[in-house]
């Protein structure tokens, strides 16, 4: 019982303090784009050829899915987590 406990305390520890996945994405057909076309439009999603980061999720068929634009709504879902993170910006 032991080291099932550590496994989850493990899994715990691991959710929490790691970054969901980021990607750069349009913001209306949420195709997969380089990440230059978010760094460059700085993350609006506005104006054609700029795109934005999702969070989490999954990634299929150059596209993505199951994650969300806002990071904290991603954030906040994980095992364990209190819902107090830092934040930075």
């Amino acid at each position: 019982m032991v080291l099932g406990g550590m496994g989850v305390l493990a899994a715990t520890i691991t959710s929490c303090g790691s970054e969901p996945d980021r990607r750069c994405v349009d913001p209306i057909t949420r195709e997969v784009l380089p990440s230059y076309e978010c760094d460059n439009g700085k993350g609006s999603g506005s104006g054609s050829g700029s795109g934005t980061y999702y969070y989490g999720g999954s990634k299929s068929d150059g596209r993505v899915s199951g994650g969300s634009f806002d990071k904290a709504a991603v954030e906040r879902g994980g095992f364990g987590c209190s819902g107090s993170g830092s934040g930075g910006g």
